[in-house]
């Protein structure tokens, strides 16, 4: 068993079914795409690479190359869902306020449909990633004994 690709999975798993479960408790409704989709509450992005950077850091040491490499990459990683994505969504919101306006003057064959606007994360789901992705990365090295 590759545990460096297991529990990251693992950990993805748990992540995208939090967001569905985060989406009911807050709206009140069943939102199954946030099972695959990117956006939303933990960020499952970074809770994959966090505890993917702790299995390294546990199994190969927090000294080694490849936990630099992996941690340089978890970095990059969440600054994206923090940043650049959270910008995209930002804009995609700014776009489909002018479609609709222009709905309002021409038919709806002629303007595209809505962007996703769910793109990023806030720093708040960032970090909640983080610390789910870590933690669970911790317990489940722990408990089967590293």
């Amino acid at each position: 068993m590759n545990k460096a690709l297991v529990i990251p999975a693992g950990v993805w798993v748990i992540s995208q079914v939090l967001k569905v479960l985060v989406v009911l408790a807050r709206e009140k409704r069943l939102e199954l795409q946030f099972l695959v989709g990117s956006g939303g509450m933990p960020s499952s992005h970074t809770a994959l690479v966090c505890s993917l950077a702790t299995v390294v850091g546990m199994t190969q040491g927090f000294g080694s190359v490849v936990f630099a490499v992996v941690a340089i990459l978890a970095m990059v990683v969440m600054y994206d869902a923090a940043g650049v994505r959270r910008a995209v969504g930002r804009q995609s919101a700014i776009l489909n306020r002018i479609v609709k306006e222009l709905l309002e003057k021409r038919p709806r064959d002629e303007v595209e449909r809505d962007l996703r606007e769910f793109i990023g994360h806030t720093p708040f789901q960032v970090i909640a990633g983080a610390v789910l992705g870590i933690s669970i990365a911790w317990l489940w090295l722990t408990i089967s004994g590293g």
